[in-house]
């Protein structure tokens, strides 16, 4: 079943926004992060990504502290859907209550 599409931003809430807002495959990705686990004190925060609805191409990348939290700028290696959630290096995990955050890569 095909999740239901979402403007790629939506996330802005959960502290999550991702620059381009609408990514394409061979482009470089920011991701910036203020959620959960930065608020909550976290010094380290991986995001883990994976794409598809498969998770292909997993990876953990580590994301550098900013004034605004958190960021990472990742290669977009695959059309279809990115997939994020983050962990903290005491393996504490937000991925949107199980949702994972999932964003639109046009080709």
């Amino acid at each position: 079943m095909p999740r239901a599409s979402k403007a790629n931003n939506d996330y802005m809430s959960n502290g999550i926004t991702i620059k381009p807002s609408t990514p394409s495959v061979g482009e470089n990705l920011t991701i910036m992060y203020d959620g959960l686990l930065s608020k909550s004190g976290a010094s380290h925060v991986y995001a883990h990504v994976g794409f598809d609805s498969s998770w292909s191409h997993v990876y953990d990348y580590p994301m550098i502290r900013t004034s605004m939290g958190f960021e990472a700028t990742i290669p977009v290696v695959e059309a279809d859907t990115l997939n994020i959630c983050f962990k903290d290096c005491a393996n504490n995990w937000d991925n949107n209550c199980g949702a994972n955050y999932s964003f639109d890569v046009s080709k």
